[in-house]
């Protein structure tokens, strides 16, 4: 089988004659390309549907906003709608002053003639013209020599260079030599650069020459060296704008782009979430987001990603993947228990001011507010695999409940249990009603619906107690099951506390208290959190007030509750 595979596919790319490797001593990506968005043309021809004229025009103002100067808006040879969609942007007087359109043509002279046709009075234009020059489209699909296929190229300039001193507008020449991956790279430069010395750009009047992975068949780094060589062996360099247009089909389109970069190239052609032919064209978003991962700003605008996201679902009809970079639905989630935890107390570090300006947080690459997304919803979902961090995100995020660390591991194991029984998530509200029922609400036995303090020789404590759980109570003296005791400690929870231990007769300790004005909501109310250790454990109450006193006392309140319940003390008192 591995002689089959080999003998059918094998190396079909070619290397540079001279193969150099400076590209590789750089880093990363210092600064931003030139962005050419190419959806309305090659995105756009890939959709089963594509988009009609008002929806191309939305898309086309969708674009303008994020940021794009260069935006490909069609091949108006190929179509009526495709014409009608550039003129429309022309003769409305849609293309703002800073923003330059593309349109697309093949090296063939009635096609070049028609797009002149379409292009008139653009204010700016760039016309890119390409035919194919690779080994198998030369043998099989022109079956043309070498000289011929760079005639074909020569002789398209030729009548870019003719029709542009013709016509009004104000033009910009790019080249392509389409099936790049299949040609030989000494050859596609030969092309290249016979197709500029007909156009003989200058510093102040540039071309363009882009490098299509059309169908993409070696490894990035291959290809950045076949781009190295390109930029080192192009006629007019410092009059020529070098640019990739990277498919997807080894799924290796972000590190063909990358690396391009790196390589020498000072544009990108590519399109929003990656849609093009086949397995599509680079994407675009997550390139420029890689580059704010390493301090880089783009230039383009995602900060309202998932707006972006539904206009571009909306008006292609394409879905974005879940797991798509920055913008899928699920791509800063986490549910796993360790991944949540470690996130929780990397946003708490944050939160405490101990990673400056920074951002270092585990396992987020990026801030998600920088693309709009939200901490409550996005960050950390629950399920059956999540942990006690995880639920005391979701609590504090949601909710402003900043629960006890030692409180965490049995809300955790509670939120895990309901999860796992269920095979769901639990959204957030679920989650609140689980944590409302088992800390919250649990008054099985006794109630304390009063509660008046006196200060003096330490404080005392008027406790009302009202029997909830049908047992006797004042020798039937009160039918409500109420009764009132007396108790002093030294502050008020204590007297509390020690009122219950004696009406109840029972021995705990209060080993855990703590309390917090709530950060969600109403900014008036306080939580409360009560830990009790019994002879079989802790059992914990959680009480929220706008008195934190209140607060306290329901939490004890339900923490005592649950002593009785659990420990099987007798509650006929």
């Amino acid at each position: 089988m591995d002689a089959k595979v080999q003998e059918k596919y094998g190396k079909a790319y070619f290397m540079p004659p001279e193969v150099t490797y400076d590209w590789v001593k750089r880093e990363t990506v210092e600064k931003p390309p030139v962005w050419c968005s190419v959806d309305l043309r090659d995105g756009n021809q890939a959709l089963i549907e594509p988009m009609g004229l008002e929806e191309k025009i939305e898309f086309f103002r969708m674009l303008v906003e994020i940021g794009f100067k260069e935006i490909e808006v069609g091949f108006p040879a190929a179509s009526d709608t495709e014409y009608q969609f550039l003129r429309a942007l022309i003769e409305r007087d849609m293309i703002p002053a800073d923003v330059t359109v593309q349109v697309l043509t093949q090296a063939r002279e009635h096609i070049i003639r028609r797009t002149f046709e379409a292009v008139k009075g653009a204010p700016h234009a760039i016309v890119h013209l390409y035919n194919s020059t690779s080994v198998a489209q030369r043998e099989q699909v022109f079956k043309k020599s070498r000289e011929e296929v760079k005639k074909l190229a020569v002789d398209g300039a030729v009548l870019l260079k003719e029709l542009a001193e013709e016509t009004e507008g104000n033009f910009t020449f790019e080249y392509s030599p389409e099936s790049f991956p299949g040609t030989e790279v000494d050859y596609a430069v030969e092309v290249c650069n016979a197709v500029l010395d007909v156009w003989k750009p200058s510093k102040e009047r540039k071309a363009i020459i882009n490098i299509p992975t059309t169908v993409q068949i070696a490894m990035p780094h291959i290809f950045a060296c076949q781009v190295e060589y390109i930029h080192k062996h192009l006629k007019y360099r410092d009059a020529v704008v070098l640019s990739v247009h990277p498919h997807n089909d080894r799924g290796c389109g972000i590190s063909d782009a990358e690396f391009g970069i790196m390589a020498g190239a000072d544009r990108v052609e590519g399109t929003l979430f990656g849609n093009g032919e086949r397995t599509g064209n680079v994407d675009i978003v997550t390139l420029a987001m890689n580059m704010v991962c390493h301090g880089v700003e783009p230039g383009l605008d995602f900060g309202n990603i998932m707006e972006i996201r539904g206009k571009y679902e909306q008006l292609t009809g394409m879905h974005v993947h879940e797991r798509t970079p920055y913008a899928g639905d699920l791509v800063f989630t986490a549910f796993s228990g360790s991944h949540q935890d470690a996130i929780s107390k990397g946003m708490a570090w944050r939160e405490e001011g101990k990673s400056g300006k920074r951002w270092e947080v585990p396992y987020l690459p990026i801030d998600p507010k920088d693309v709009g997304r939200e901490y409550e919803s996005d960050v950390i979902r629950i399920n059956s695999q999540s942990g006690k961090g995880g639920v005391a995100f979701v609590l504090k995020q949601n909710f402003g409940l900043s629960i006890p660390a030692g409180m965490r591991e049995e809300v955790g194991y509670l939120m895990k249990g309901v999860s796992d029984a269920g095979h769901r998530e639990l959204m957030p509200e679920e989650i609140y009603g689980i944590f409302r029922e088992h800390y919250l609400t649990p008054r099985p036995v006794f109630d304390i619906p009063e509660c008046h303090f006196r200060q003096g020789g330490g404080i005392g404590a008027e406790v009302t107690i009202l029997h909830t759980s049908g047992g006797k109570a004042n020798d039937g003296r009160d039918p409500e099951g109420r009764e009132t005791i007396v108790a002093a400690g030294n502050g008020r929870l204590d007297a509390v506390s020690n009122a219950l231990k004696q009406y109840f007769n029972i021995a705990y300790e209060l080993s855990v208290y703590e309390q917090h004005a709530v950060s969600k909501g109403s900014s008036s109310k306080g939580a409360a959190y009560v830990g009790l250790r019994g002879a079989e454990g802790i059992y914990w109450g959680v009480g929220i007030d706008e008195d934190i006193i209140r607060s306290s006392v329901a939490a004890l309140t339900v923490a005592v509750n649950k002593l009785l319940e659990k420990e099987k003390i007798d509650k006929s008192f």
